[in-house]
């Protein structure tokens, strides 16, 4: 019987760390100073991206966007357009969805809805553009539209 609570009491000392040793995984997001000025920036700026052969046109007034999609976001051709363009249907769902919900989300955020169809190709800039400012996005304005954790 002595050896058994032994057992037991080595068990459990055992399970207590590992249990204690367990810690969630957290989504911390890290940002830098110089990402912090741009989220700052009380200047608007205007991101205006147009492509006459599909007729679309994209405006982003977001102070601080254009120089943080400058000086911040990975270069053009980092990502696929197809990788981009996977995200950005997820991030326009959930935009879209948080846009017909405003007793739920803040509709100062999410004002109107992106008509993004995945059926056309709307070409790396266009992805691009709208990829990183869904990242920015989320980074500024502490929101998540997705699985994924908005890293830069």
């Amino acid at each position: 019987m002595k050896g058994l609570l032994f057992k037991i009491g080595v068990l459990s000392v055992f399970l207590a760390l590992v249990i204690g040793s367990c810690k969630g995984t957290q989504d911390t997001v890290h940002i830098s100073d110089q990402e912090k000025m741009a989220f700052q920036q009380n200047v608007g700026d205007t991101v205006k991206i147009v492509n006459d052969s599909t007729e679309y046109e994209i405006i982003i007034i977001d102070p601080g966007f254009d120089l943080w999609l400058r000086s911040i976001a990975k270069p053009e051709w980092y990502y696929t357009q197809s990788y981009m363009e996977n995200r950005n249907r997820i991030y326009v769902a959930e935009w879209n969805y948080r846009v017909t919900q405003p007793q739920r989300y803040d509709s100062n955020l999410y004002e109107m809805q992106i008509n993004y169809n995945p059926n056309i190709d709307y070409g790396l800039e266009v992805n691009y553009k709208l990829y990183y400012y869904f990242i920015y996005f989320q980074r500024k304005y502490n929101q998540r539209l997705g699985p994924f954790v908005p890293r830069v």
